[in-house]
């Protein structure tokens, strides 16, 4: 059997392959809801036959949110378009996923096919938080500190989420702490510059997270998976480095996280970044290898055989697709003919598939 199709078990929930769509924003919501283009962008994914689809970055309140356009479950009215799309998704064997989200000092910015950085509270933007009160860049909103109430904000707005996203049908719950926004921007010292408990050690800049996760524990089910998406390193001088994230993730294992999603960058704009196939993979290689948590690698994975390797290497336990599943939602399908081995395709397209 090709390892990319070996089912893996993560506590109740069994995902059919070890494929993963990786959380893609589609910036094509309106007020926070889904819609028909999320309900085909992601349907289609899972008549592709992908294991486990999660949704794009999905806002918890309405000034966590990258830009206007973003998917949110920040009130329960979203719940109904989501289940449409959970439903579906289900009905193809596949597990979906949910991404929650808050952008922090990244927000209120324009969608890219709207335009670039900041937009003014006077032209539909909002305030923007973060834990310390530093700009991404000069073209992006200048954010206030949170205080010990909005932290405490952050936390109720993660747990009411994952408490909607339940509701909605979600088999997996993802909490971004990574590419950036406001978990990972706790978590760098680049970002966090606080003298509280939330700032200064290694210890303190992780409080915020792992108060995120001990309170979304107390409504999502022990029995059902939450991953965490976690950066690797920050590709910058005095950021996050992998010994850093090495030592998150070891913490985030004891503290009741069952996969970690590794990715890397996005916390400043003066990141060097060498762009490659698999550029990531070193990165979830060692977090394995050192800690023993199960793992997704990320990162211009658009190979079968590919990804095969990585996992028959042992250097990840499940890959995490994005652009090649935009290219071709059936990529499963094909990946499973090109390494010989047999899947079921839908009735529907059975028709089509190779022999």
């Amino acid at each position: 059997m090709a390892k990319l199709f070996e089912p893996i078990t993560i506590k109740d929930v069994t995902l059919k392959n070890r494929i993963v769509v990786s959380p893609m924003s589609q910036y094509s919501a309106i007020d926070g809801f889904a819609n028909d283009w999320h309900f085909v962008h992601l349907g289609s994914r899972a008549v592709g036959g992908a294991g486990l689809i999660i949704t794009e970055a999905t806002a918890i309140s309405p000034e966590g949110r990258i830009s206007p356009d973003d998917l949110g479950i920040w009130k329960n009215e979203h719940i109904a378009n989501l289940k449409h799309i959970t439903s579906f998704i289900a009905s193809q064997q596949c597990v979906a996923g949910v991404q929650l989200a808050h952008a922090g000092r990244k927000g209120s910015t324009f969608a890219p096919q709207r335009g670039h950085g900041e937009i003014a509270i006077g032209a539909g933007g909002w305030q923007t938080f973060a834990p310390s009160p530093l700009a991404y860049s000069d073209l992006y909103p200048h954010p206030l500190q949170l205080d010990r109430d909005g932290i405490q904000k952050v936390i109720t707005d993660f747990t009411h989420a994952a408490e909607r996203a339940m509701r909605a049908g979600f088999g997996v719950i993802e909490i971004h702490a990574a590419h950036g926004y406001l978990l990972h921007q706790f978590l760098s010292p680049l970002s966090n510059q606080r003298n509280d408990e939330y700032g200064g050690s290694l210890e303190n800049r992780m409080r915020l997270l792992l108060e995120v996760i001990a309170s979304v524990r107390t409504v999502w089910p022990e029995s059902r998976p939450l991953f965490v998406r976690l950066s690797g390193s920050d590709w910058a001088g005095g950021g996050l480095d992998l010994e850093d994230a090495v030592q998150i993730a070891a913490t985030l294992k004891n503290k009741g996280v069952d996969v970690v999603d590794i990715t890397t960058g996005g916390l400043v704009s003066h990141q060097k970044i060498p762009v490659g196939p698999g550029y990531q993979l070193p990165f979830a290689s060692n977090i394995k290898k050192r800690t023993g948590i199960t793992t997704g690698t990320v990162g211009l994975i658009t190979e079968a055989v590919q990804a095969e390797t990585i996992l028959a290497n042992g250097d990840a336990d499940m890959v995490m697709i994005a652009r090649e599943l935009l290219r071709d939602p059936y990529f499963p399908l094909k990946a499973a003919h090109q390494l010989h081995h047999d899947v079921t395709w839908p009735n529907q397209y059975a028709r089509a598939k190779p022999t």
